[in-house]
């Protein structure tokens, strides 16, 4: 789930200084209020925002946010019209301020993932099996050269090397030059003649490039291949997250693996894992980086996979409730005990004029014109500078070189498009298209499947609300069972799933089930013909389950007069000793606090629509948040 844009003063974990690796400038990461174009995983996604203020575009133009908004989707759009709870609704807003939406991982051994560690661990293997052989390392090298050469090390010296008189001995040097390697990653050595003495020079073979990139071949084989670690981050998403840690390590991205992507605007907390990269080099980035933070590092022989874990847990606030107090009692109750129509949230429709399932269905019906089509051409709303003028472009030229060009950054799906139209020409698109990596391909169609299914569950909730009824669908294992009209009154309606269409999957046998191929009908497919001749988008379909209770629900009404403040006491906050925010008894301002933890790929954003009874999507929640401001 991918959230919005910078908050107008965030909060900065850790100070920014200048780092050897830095060539970019992260500052540019809190400019405020520039809109972007979203991506989970890469691909194109949507937000969920509100409080924002009047912001410029690059070309200051001086169009507020609302009005970029007011092309976006609403959720009667994407399917989402029902709720489940008789209670009264009432307003509030969402995600005001990033800060206001906090997420910890659950690991996959149930455990909510957390930062309060920032030390380096030690490994105490290594050292026991140190203390048995003693390293040539703790004896070859002076208190004064150890200094000398960790100066060099981190360019703190003024002399681009250290020189160290060497034994006679071929064999004593030996241990000098292999000391200095170990201890000292990132420096070489070799050995000198001068005035008839032999002298080890250590220096730099890769510049300043050698100390975010020491030599990777030096790794104890005790120590396990991964490095694990959690990463605290504000207001910026997983993938964008790791891209930074990448460039800064000169890794390739891949090197990385985590268990989910996390929202953007927001506060999160995860866990994840990199090949054979020290502690040590993760934790001098603390002191580089802005809106990130890393600790709690550990050593282990498997990296992380997409799904490992549990769930999420969720830290929540609902700014300028109308509520009262009674109306927010039921509505949490209901959220505790009925739970929330397991929708598929707005995030995975993306908010500009083009939502992205219109190019998965365009891919399903292998329209690939079309698919090129809607990726590229104009669309109103909201759109960074240099894409409009990249679109522009293509749709006056139709020339993937001269389109490029206007891209700074050839990452965005579009310029990865096209780069493969340039590369492989306008008339092999599949070609072309297969450049954007696979995720993100698979986005567009899962986003095409997500909307039937939310349409669909939509129609059943109408249909026969919230009993279990003959024709419904079960799981038994990881087989789905049509229930009989007896075998329905031993079933609840948190029993119930609904298939996400394809081609290994089974429908209702009641009427919402032929729904689903009138649907697809409608979008000119065929619902017995869900294999693609291109195997990548064929879909197998899937089972999701209607309605979700989540866990571990919580909550509270708070009373506040500032409404810059943020409302949680962060980890990060946590472990810098800052104290956790004081509310007064009877504030100009109320908000409701709540924290539930719901399983994987589920949207926290549904389950609060459930409270509140609103429209969650942006362009519903600016509109809110515009009227309550002015």
């Amino acid at each position: 789930m991918d959230e919005s844009k910078p908050e107008s003063a965030p909060v900065v974990p850790g100070e920014k200084r200048g780092c050897p690796e830095d060539e970019e400038d992260e500052a540019a990461v809190t400019k405020r209020a520039k809109l972007e174009d979203e991506h989970e995983n890469g691909a194109p996604q949507g937000q969920m925002s509100g409080g924002e203020e009047e912001v410029e575009e690059e070309d200051g133009s001086g169009e507020t946010f609302a009005d970029m908004m007011k092309h976006g989707l609403t959720e009667l759009d994407v399917g989402i019209c029902k709720y489940v709870s008789s209670h009264e609704g009432f307003s509030g807003i969402l995600k005001e301020r990033y800060s206001d939406f906090v997420v910890h991982e659950i690991s996959k051994e149930g455990k909510i993932v957390h930062l309060d560690d920032l030390s380096i661990p030690e490994e105490v293997q290594e050292a026991a099996a140190a203390a048995e052989s003693p390293s040539p390392d703790c004896t070859v090298l002076t208190e004064e050269q150890k200094k000398q050469l960790g100066e060099l090390q981190l360019f703190k010296n003024k002399e681009s090397f250290v020189s160290i008189e060497g034994d006679e001995s071929k064999e004593k040097r030996t241990l000098v030059h292999k000391a200095i390697k170990t201890q000292f990653p990132g420096l070489e050595t070799k050995t000198e003649e001068k005035d008839g003495r032999k002298f080890i020079v250590a220096y730099h073979a890769a510049g300043k490039k050698a100390l975010a990139a020491p030599r990777k071949h030096f790794w104890p084989k005790n120590r396990g291949s991964f490095c694990h670690f959690v990463l605290y981050k504000e207001n910026k998403d997983t993938m964008d997250a790791i891209n930074v840690l990448s460039k800064f390590l000169r890794l390739r991205p891949n090197m990385f693996s985590y268990m989910g992507t996390k929202d953007k605007r927001a506060i999160t907390v995860q866990e994840i894992a990199v090949l054979k990269i020290t502690a040590e080099r993760l934790a001098h980035l603390n002191k580089c980086l802005m809106n990130l933070k890393v600790g709690n590092f550990s050593y282990k022989n498997h990296p992380l996979k997409l799904g490992e874990l549990q769930g999420n847990h969720f830290t929540v606030v609902i700014r300028n409730i109308s509520g009262t107090d009674t109306q927010v009692h039921q509505a949490m109750t209901s959220l505790k005990q009925t739970g929330f129509i397991n929708y598929y949230g707005m995030q995975r429709f993306g908010t500009t004029a083009v939502p992205t399932q219109q190019v998965g269905r365009a891919i399903l019906k292998n329209d690939w014109k079309q698919v090129v089509d809607l990726i590229l051409k104009p669309r109103p709303g909201a759109e960074k500078e240099f894409l409009v003028r990249c679109r522009e472009e293509w749709a006056k030229t139709q020339d993937p070189d001269a389109a490029l060009k206007k891209l700074p950054n050839k990452r965005c799906v579009e310029g990865q498009l096209l780069r493969g139209l340039s590369q492989h020409g306008k008339n092999n698109i599949v070609t072309a298209f297969g450049l954007i990596p696979r995720n993100n391909r698979l986005m567009y169609i899962h986003s095409y499947q997500s909307v039937v299914w939310n349409t669909m569950v939509s129609r059943r909730i109408d249909a026969f609300g919230l009993t279990a009824v003959e024709g419904d669908l079960v799981l038994r294992g990881t087989k789905a069972h049509i229930l009989s009209e007896e075998e329905a009154k031993s079933h609840s309606i948190h029993d119930i799933v609904m298939p996400l269409p394809g081609f290994d999957v089974i429908y209702p046998s009641h009427h919402v089930g032929k729904g689903y191929r009138e649907m697809l009908s409608a979008d000119g497919l065929d619902i017995d013909n869900m294999r693609h001749k291109i195997k990548d988008y064929s879909l197998a379909g899937a089972y999701r389950r209607v309605l979700i209770r989540p866990s571990d629900v919580s909550w509270e009404v708070i009373e506040y007069d500032d409404p810059k403040i943020s409302l949680v006491h962060t980890d990060f906050e946590k472990i810098e000793n800052k104290p956790a925010p004081v509310f007064n008894k009877e504030g100009k301002y109320r908000a409701l606090r709540l924290e539930f933890s719901l399983p994987p790929s589920t949207y926290a954003t549904m389950a609060i629509r459930e409270v509140l009874k609103l429209d969650t999507s942006i362009k519903k929640q600016t509109q809110l948040n515009t009227t309550w401001l002015n």
